[in-house]
């Protein structure tokens, strides 16, 4: 069934208001009528099934049916730090990383990034890895919306892995096996992965200074695009957060 997700501020009583880019969505893509049943999803772990019914040119109203806690958040919330990588490749993270389980994004700029956003054009960019974002969970029955901080500098970075339960920072060069750590409690790890060149020494020990732990995800070395999507997955699944097995 198709979902959507909306702000809490479109529910009123036991009615909800569909509006923006999903009005467009519901009756010109999926042509539906009045009598037709969806799931809005408030962003905060509640499921609304709905009915239309009424249909309106920059809006549209639904009766609530019933509601009922959402079931696609994993256990363990895993936010992925990303340098911003060449190309679409942060395009392809976000989504993946949505259906896969990762609960927030953090862009960022390290010494080696390439990347390099214009206020302007980092605006833009943003608002379009919001879409990305809400789509794939939309797609992939997510409970809740991940979110994707602005872009930041590696100074911020360090303030957000100070402040983390758990950073855990992808080192080619050496580092704990994330064999040898997904076993920690911590139920909310940060996950921070390099640009294509890598982090500096420097760097590595900056993390480390503010409580990073340098992992290794194997002998080989990956893309970076792959290296978030390995990790995100590894942890996820030695949770039993991804494979079908529950506690």
């Amino acid at each position: 069934m198709q979902r959507y997700f909306i702000s809490p501020t479109q529910i009123n009583g036991d009615q909800i208001q569909i509006v923006g880019d999903d009005v467009h969505h519901i009756k010109t893509v999926m042509r539906s009528q009045i009598g037709d049943q969806f799931i809005c999803c408030d962003g905060q772990g509640i499921d609304y099934l709905v009915e239309i019914i009424e249909i309106h040119s920059q809006y549209i109203y639904c009766q609530v049916i019933r509601s009922s806690p959402s079931q696609g958040e994993p256990m363990t919330q895993v936010a992925i730090a990303q340098s911003l990588p060449k190309g679409d490749k942060l395009e392809m993270i976000l989504q993946k990383g949505t259906e896969i389980g990762a609960v927030s994004f953090y862009p960022f700029t390290s010494e080696r990034t390439i990347v390099k956003l214009q206020e302007k054009k980092g605006q833009k960019k943003w608002e379009r890895w919001q879409r990305i974002v809400k789509e794939a969970a939309e797609q992939s029955h997510r409970g809740q919306l991940p979110q994707v901080y602005a872009p930041m500098n590696w100074k911020q970075l360090l303030e957000e892995i100070a402040k983390a339960e758990l950073a855990l920072i992808a080192y080619e060069k050496g580092g704990v096996p994330l064999s040898h750590v997904v076993s920690h409690e911590a139920k909310r790890i940060l996950l921070v992965i390099g640009p294509e060149g890598g982090f500096s020494e420097h760097e590595i020990e900056e993390a480390k200074a503010v409580g990073a732990i340098p992992i290794t995800l194997g002998s080989r070395i990956l893309r970076t695009e792959t290296a978030s999507l390995v990790a995100l997955s590894c942890i996820l699944f030695s949770r039993k957060d991804l494979g079908g097995e529950t506690e």
